[in-house]
């Protein structure tokens, strides 16, 4: 993790996402209608649907509205049939780009990605041609100051795949899958909360930008997340916000 800060990186896209907190809705209710079309609407059965329902309240989605989804995704309400898509590509320096879309027309959605692609200098690879390059993981991170040797313990204890700590101070929690919610669930109890907790795809490797480099690749990044079918992004680009 030599030059640059994880817990800055952490802190920075936080602050962007609550920046976008109306569009984190509509890429919640989708993953919600989603995840209940596919595997039914009780949260405890089915794992995807668990972790939604979990983000949606905790990003304060009423419950009104997380309810409506899974009735929606279950065929008790009308509404749009979503495809899941994935687009994966380059941008600045070759950093990696990975690009999760929910969509009802992929027409529509890959001129979208393809043209948020080029417009800032990146390109648009075929499938496969980056992900390699990213792990399918649970991840916890926790602000410096934590106690590395108590949350080690915790962690492990709770089947936790491995706990790095990073020279800023920030410690990861990495879990596979589908031991995440068991893992947070587990180390809540004990009073150790993550600052961030996800399921993700985590870089494998990490290209450090700043200057011009990061300011390239968060206009790209940024043109990406702006398309309303796009779920998340993934990038092995770690920008200096500094």
């Amino acid at each position: 993790m030599a030059g640059h800060s994880k817990w800055a990186n952490v802190q920075h896209r936080k602050n962007r996402q609550d920046a976008k907190r109306g569009k984190i809705f509509t890429r919640l209710i989708k993953e919600i209608t989603v995840a209940a079309r596919l595997g039914g609407g009780d949260p405890d059965a089915n794992p995807r649907l668990r972790l939604a329902v979990d983000k949606a309240y905790g990003n304060n989605m009423p419950k009104d509205n997380v309810e409506r989804a899974i009735k929606r995704g279950v065929g008790g309400l009308e509404g749009a049939n979503y495809e899941e898509i994935r687009y994966e590509g380059y941008g600045t320096g070759g950093a990696a780009v990975m690009v999760d879309c929910m969509t009802d027309n992929k027409t529509r959605t890959v001129a979208d990605v393809r043209h948020a692609f080029t417009k800032f200098g990146g390109n648009l690879g075929g499938a496969g041609s980056v992900a390699f390059l990213f792990k399918h993981c649970g991840q916890l991170v926790f602000a410096p100051g934590t106690s590395e040797d108590r949350l080690m313990e915790a962690a492990i204890e709770a089947g936790a795949e491995d706990v790095i700590t990073n020279e800023d101070g920030s410690i990861e929690v990495v879990t596979a899958p589908n031991d995440f919610v068991a893992v947070r669930t587990a180390l809540e109890k004990k009073g150790l909360k993550a600052e961030l907790a996800e399921v993700t795809f985590k870089p494998t490797t990490e290209s450090a930008m700043k200057g011009d480099e990061a300011a390239r690749m968060q206009k790209l990044l940024d043109a990406i997340e702006a398309i309303d079918d796009v779920q998340e992004v993934y990038t092995t680009a770690v920008i200096d916000s500094g």
